[in-house]
């Protein structure tokens, strides 16, 4: 049986990164990440719209859609706290 003090998770006793954001900014973060996919996410579905509608090509929609995509999954890592 090893002890406790081999392992080397136990023996480094330091903050796990100086990186670390605040949690004031880790609420900006958050507010800044809501309103980008909230966004995003209208002028995807507007697109679409208007896609179907024949006014407009169904390039930037899909960007949108994508660009959305991606910013609620940086929402959602964001508000796990990990």
């Amino acid at each position: 049986m090893r002890a406790a003090c081999d392992d080397a998770r136990m023996a480094d006793l330091e903050r796990r990164s100086p990186s670390r954001l605040s949690r004031r900014q880790r609420e900006r973060r958050a507010y800044q990440l809501t309103l980008a996919t909230g966004g995003l996410a209208v002028v995807a579905v507007v697109g679409i719209v208007l896609a179907i509608a024949g006014v407009v090509g169904g390039t930037i929609p899909v960007l949108a859609a994508i660009l959305a995509v991606v910013c609620g999954l940086l929402l959602r890592r964001t508000l796990s706290g990990r």
